[in-house]
């Protein structure tokens, strides 16, 4: 039996929508990362109950840092983006989290870039604050080897898979990956697509706008550091436009409920199913489509076919166009 909520909406369901097609679906995926990493930290006595936990974020991981801090008795702070909407503030202030929101901005760098200031003036002001740096710090790769453990036992093996993802922090593609090749005989045989989105500079697209909406989480305007891009075997940049087809053929094929970044890793894993028939590939939802209902499921009916829907095959960086690319990136260095 669970000892807190937490440590349910952290759990993933393995779903396989065909014979070589699986989603993995987190109702909250990062709670999973921050409740090991702070574990570990009380552990280590870095931190001690009553502590105050203090990040920047867009939304997710303040929930689950929220709700870690809930149960471990520490006191959270966020610095928030403007994406940070009323159900999460409210969430946030009912479990004791403070929020520092951000003005609105166009510029994501711009938005970035003030928070990690703002975090920056915090701890010159409270320097007993713990910094958690969830784009920066390895430790969020811990709670994701019980995961890569599950997912090898009900697949039947770690050999001949292939994960997709969304890159974002870097967190849970690179620690599931790397605990899935320990355990494979040939790390070769579970390969790595990383999925991200127009204009993040973690893969170099900063180059390439989508003026439709910026899919939030999978991207980056600024270098992170827990981003190992030599575990990345493929890389597929897609467009809103393309997401919302994926987001939406998802719920009406499968009945799977999710965000933006799921439907992206949606289309690039179909698409990485038939390139490699003999290949089960697993994509990650990392969290549900509430979000999203405005913005994407109300527009169902402008969703386009995905049949009708395939990456442009690019060799270099330059040649990225939208509304969906796909390069071989062969695990290669940053």
């Amino acid at each position: 039996m669970d000892q807190h909520i937490a440590e349910s909406i952290g759990r993933p369901d393995l779903i396989r929508l065909d014979d070589r097609l699986v989603c993995l679906r987190f109702e909250t995926m990062k709670v999973v990362s921050a409740l090991a990493a702070v574990r570990h930290l009380l552990d280590t006595g870095v931190v001690r109950r009553g502590d105050t936990l203090l990040d920047s974020s867009s939304g997710i991981y303040a929930y689950a840092l929220a709700l870690t801090c809930h149960r471990y008795g520490l006191h959270c702070h966020i610095v928030g983006s403007a994406t940070v909407d009323h159900t999460l503030r409210t969430q946030l202030a009912v479990l004791g989290a403070t929020l520092e929101q951000m003005e609105p901005c166009s510029d994501l760098k711009l938005d970035q870039k003030r928070r990690v200031e703002r975090i920056h003036e915090i701890l010159a002001a409270h320097p007993e604050y713990h910094w958690m740096r969830q784009y920066h710090d390895d430790v969020h790769y811990l709670g994701y080897r019980a995961i890569a453990d599950r997912i090898r036992e009900a697949t039947g093996t770690a050999n001949g898979l292939t994960v997709v993802g969304g890159v974002g922090s870097g967190a849970s593609t690179g620690a599931l990956t790397r605990y899935l090749r320990e355990d494979a005989s040939d790390a070769s045989d579970v390969e790595l697509v990383g999925v991200q989105p127009y204009g993040s500079v973690t893969f170099g697209s900063e180059h390439v706008s989508d003026t439709e909406m910026i899919i939030a989480g999978i991207g980056s305007s600024i270098p992170f550091g827990n981003v190992s891009h030599e575990l990345y075997d493929t890389l597929h940049w897609v467009s809103f436009e393309a997401a919302l087809a994926g987001s939406v053929d998802l719920l009406r094929r499968h009945a799977v409920f999710a965000g933006l970044s799921t439907g992206a890793g949606y289309l690039a894993a179909r698409h990485e199913r038939e390139r490699s028939p003999h290949r089960t590939v697993l994509f990650i939802a990392p969290d549900t489509g509430h979000r999203y209902v405005d913005t994407v499921y109300a527009r169902h009916r402008e969703a386009a076919p995905i049949a009708g829907l395939a990456p442009r095959e690019v060799t270099d960086r330059s040649d990225l166009a939208l509304p969906w690319s796909r390069m071989r990136w062969n695990r290669a260095p940053a």
